[in-house]
């Protein structure tokens, strides 16, 4: 039977073979969720092959690469209460998509579930499963699994009306860590992130990603977010903390350059998350100094 609570959204760009494997497993799910495609200007067949082998999927054809705010895009389209968000390299085992519907039916003031990822072709865990199962975060006896204070748009589910709300993915840090952005101002509208052990999203990645981009934007959108969000003190720490660890090459020196050049508009959109907010935020600074998961490597 047709699952009606959840909506799958991707986005690709010039991945045509990945994209097509995943919409071949997405179509083989029990759930039978309806699949919206995001395609961000591809120039390598994507759209026709996607319109002739699938075409039940709602294929949204902006002109260009709009990042994750194809994903916004996408989700504008969405008449589901949730919305499962997977790469054009992952894809949701059965019955996950429906598992973590039955976790936000059940707990209306849970915003979004994050699944374990299992990386192919191996099949091990991804080595942030371990970081998302062991979270430092205190939340609510209700809560079902471990608080979380950001999420993995390829591995988690979230309540749609929440993601609309928020305000969805920010249009200037394109791609590259840009959840965390969003998961704070969820957090500060009172919603909960959890993480779920027994659901799971597989990802195999893609051989065309250039990692020296996305390390750079990922550097970039810290830095971004720090100031957007945080009082100065734990921005000013955050920032001293990533220059002394990002490696010392030219994508680190771009990415604070871009980073210190955006300074009016940051300025601008600063808002400073509530108290109980940055108090979560706080806690997970040590895990992030720590991390072997969130290296800037590439």
């Amino acid at each position: 039977m047709t699952d009606p609570r959840a909506t799958v959204v991707v986005i690709t760009h010039n991945r045509r073979p990945e994209l097509l494997r995943t919409l071949r497993r997405l179509a083989e799910l029990p759930e039978r969720p309806r699949v919206i495609v995001t395609d961000n200007g591809s120039t390598d067949g994507t759209a026709e092959a996607v319109a002739r082998h699938h075409p039940d999927v709602r294929l949204l054809r902006p002109g260009r690469n709009l990042g994750a705010v194809g994903r916004n895009l996408a989700v504008r389209e969405v008449r589901t209460p949730y919305v499962a968000f997977c790469d054009d390299d992952s894809w949701w085992s059965p019955g996950s998509v429906a598992g973590a519907a039955d976790l936000l039916d059940r707990h209306p003031a849970l915003g979004s579930v994050t699944a374990r990822i299992i990386v192919e072709p191996d099949g091990t865990e991804d080595p942030i499963v371990r970081e998302l199962r062991d979270s430092p975060l205190p939340g609510p006896s209700w809560l079902p699994g471990p608080a979380l204070g950001s999420f993995l748009a390829a591995a988690t589910v979230l309540r749609t009306d929440a993601f609309r709300t928020a305000g969805g993915f920010h249009p200037r840090l394109w791609l590259g860590g840009e959840e965390e952005l969003l998961a704070a101002d969820l957090a500060a509208d009172g919603w909960w992130l959890t993480y779920a052990d027994h659901l799971t999203i597989h990802h195999q990645a893609s051989t065309t990603r250039d990692p020296t981009l996305r390390r750079r934007h990922g550097i970039r959108n810290t830095l971004w977010f720090t100031w957007l969000r945080r009082p100065a003190g734990p921005a000013l720490r955050r920032t001293l903390n990533l220059a002394r660890t990002v490696p010392r090459d030219t994508a680190s020196l771009l990415a604070f350059a871009e980073a210190a050049a955006a300074l009016p508009w940051v300025l601008r959109e600063r808002r400073v998350l509530p108290h109980e907010v940055e108090s979560r935020l706080r806690l997970l600074e040590p895990a992030q100094r720590t991390s072997t998961a969130r290296r800037y490597t590439g």
